[in-house]
């Protein structure tokens, strides 16, 4: 049977069976390493406000957001997008 990717949609090579994690959006279980994820920072602070505190010098405290998300999901939230059959193989 042809491969679809040459990685098989994941990066585990022959470590086996990896952890899994919950999809941040639908709640859907993936492996760890097909899952996609996303980090984002995120402040309470108005990006207004926070210019001109930062002119001044201040430090303004950001949080760290980590979303895994599944293919599915991915695609739908345009993370990563449908290659083409000859990009697919691709590094």
């Amino acid at each position: 049977m042809p491969k679809k990717r040459k990685s098989r949609g994941r990066a585990k090579g022959d470590a086996g069976k990896k952890a899994r994690v919950q999809c941040s959006m639908c709640g859907k279980l993936v492996p760890r390493d097909k899952a996609k994820k996303v980090t984002r920072y995120t402040t309470v602070v108005d990006p207004m406000i926070s210019r001109e505190l930062r002119q001044q010098g201040a430090y303004i405290p950001r949080t760290k957001e980590i979303k895994m998300y599944c293919i599915n999901c991915a695609v739908h939230r345009n993370v990563v997008r449908v290659r083409s059959k000859e990009e697919r193989k691709s590094r």
